[in-house]
């Protein structure tokens, strides 16, 4: 349930809910709004005395949550959660675009992806160190060299770096590197990663899982939230369904419908959405129009010799095009996107 407090309530007032709270074994999470504070307290509230906690001073009224994911809900707080790290910023009137390769290859390559991707507009650097596979023989990625590279590249452009981490014992490592850690599809039910990366110091980009509903995306962002990290970025990457011209289904109305629940931002990712880069510019803009807080794009010097998903990433011009395209619509719906370079800083030509 939630305790919402009057508006003059005194801290005094707040510090004595939370104790009330804290007696009866429950988490106390407090959200200050601009009007007014929220208790939330999670846990077994059965054995909490409502009648005697909307009679404590500062206390307007005692709310129940309905929904299973409690701090995650907009029952707890109704205002939009802004996510805010180096250059990117996504929630409430921001619309951010992380772009970059699916996985780190070369110096040279992530260092020219970069560049278009500061050039363009873009607000963060995306690219795989560690790369989970479906097969075993696949590039796994460069691990930590990809790390210090990704590292490189926003020395140069200013740029925030996201990218994933896949096991418990490597958060330590990838933070040292990383602005933003993402949690990947295949492991948005890794509760006991989910409970780690909920205790670094870091944004965490949670990624839907292709079979997972919406609940579950929710509940699995809960415990990120509940470990105390309170920047969590919802990603709709796509799920598995019986249709075979697209690498995934990308139902965009789940964002209408996330929206609705859930005061975190939410990103799209189109290129995984799709599987097919002459798509992903339709539903990047598609994805903006519907009222995303954020775009994850794909994006390689050489797609066709790529290392992973080259048929899912766009080259730089395309890239470009697209994020003028997102630009007419983010403006037209009130949103503010990065600005574009100028003359002088015009996308490179891939070598």
């Amino acid at each position: 349930m939630i305790v919402v407090m009057k508006p003059n309530a005194t801290q005094e007032e707040v510090d004595h809910i939370v104790d009330r709270v804290n007696g009866h074994g429950l988490k106390p999470h407090v959200i200050k709004g601009t009007e007014r504070t929220v208790i939330a307290a999670v846990g077994d509230d059965r054995k909490l005395d409502v009648a005697a906690l909307e009679t404590a001073p500062g206390v307007s009224r005692v709310v129940p949550v309905l929904a299973p994911y409690k701090r995650a809900s907009r029952e707890v707080q109704n205002e939009p959660t802004v996510v805010s790290r180096g250059s990117l910023t996504l929630g409430g009137n921001h619309l951010g675009v992380i772009a970059g390769p699916c996985s780190v290859e070369s110096e040279e390559q992530i260092m020219q992806s970069a560049r278009a991707v500061k050039a363009a507009g873009g607000t963060a650097l995306r690219g795989g160190a560690f790369k989970p596979r479906t097969s075993p023989y696949s590039f796994q990625g460069l691990k930590e060299e990809g790390l210090k590279l990704l590292a490189v590249a926003r020395e140069e452009t200013g740029l925030a770096v996201v990218t994933e981490v896949m096991a418990s014992e490597d958060i330590g490592l990838v933070s040292e590197y990383a602005d933003v850690l993402q949690i990947g599809a295949r492991n948005m039910q890794n509760y006991r990663l989910l409970a780690a990366v909920g205790e670094a110091e870091r944004p965490v980009l949670l990624k839907r899982g292709p079979s997972a509903t919406l609940d579950e995306l929710l509940l699995a962002a809960e415990y990120i939230l509940d470990a105390g990290n309170n920047d969590v970025i919802l990603c709709e990457r796509g799920i598995r369904t019986f249709e075979s011209h697209t690498r995934f289904t990308l139902p965009l109305a789940s964002v209408t419908y996330l929206r609705a629940k859930t005061h975190l931002p939410i990103v799209v990712d189109p290129s995984h959405g799709t599987g097919h880069a002459w798509m992903v510019p339709d539903m990047a803009a598609a994805s903006v129009a519907i009222g995303a807080d954020g775009l994850i794009i794909e994006m390689h010097p050489d797609p066709e010799n790529a290392l992973s998903d080259g048929y899912q990433s766009l080259d730089f011009a395309q890239f470009a095009t697209t994020m003028e395209r997102c630009r007419v619509i983010a403006e037209a719906i009130g949103k503010e996107m990065p600005r574009v370079a100028s003359s002088k800083e015009k996308a490179p030509v891939a070598t």
